[in-house]
């Protein structure tokens, strides 16, 4: 698995790390029923704390992306339901994105022809995107 994190960024490693997975599965380049590496042997290979991975595996699994069983690992699984949950969460996310690009001059166009792009790259991968 090919994660690059930016020690310079203000997003904190871990969100980093559980950002670059929830991507890797969109993308399907992580698929379901995937054993994603030990978190020693993460930490090792990104030169980060193990606490840091624990903490990004922590919700990960907490937000149904991965599973961990003690002998077994993480696990790679598609989230099932929530949709209503989820939504109030994508609406706050929205808002603030969109304000951001709105106050840096991305327009509505723009920003929807962005949004559509890169659902189709998403939609190249694997891994069915919903209508």
């Amino acid at each position: 698995m090919i994660i690059t994190l930016d020690f310079k960024s203000e997003t904190p490693i871990y969100m980093q790390l559980r950002n670059a997975v929830v991507v890797a599965i969109g993308k399907g380049d992580l698929k379901d029923g995937e054993k994603l590496p030990t978190i020693r042997q993460l930490a090792e290979e990104l030169g980060i704390n193990a606490m840091t991975v624990n903490k990004a595996y922590a919700i990960l699994k907490n937000e149904e992306f991965i599973t961990i069983d003690r002998r077994h690992g993480a696990t790679v699984t598609r989230p099932e339901g929530g949709r209503g949950e989820y939504r109030e969460k994508l609406e706050q996310e929205l808002t603030l994105v969109i304000s951001e690009a709105s106050l840096k001059g991305v327009g509505r166009k723009e920003f929807l022809d962005t949004c559509a792009d890169i659902f189709a790259e998403l939609a190249a991968g694997q891994r069915p995107i919903a209508e």
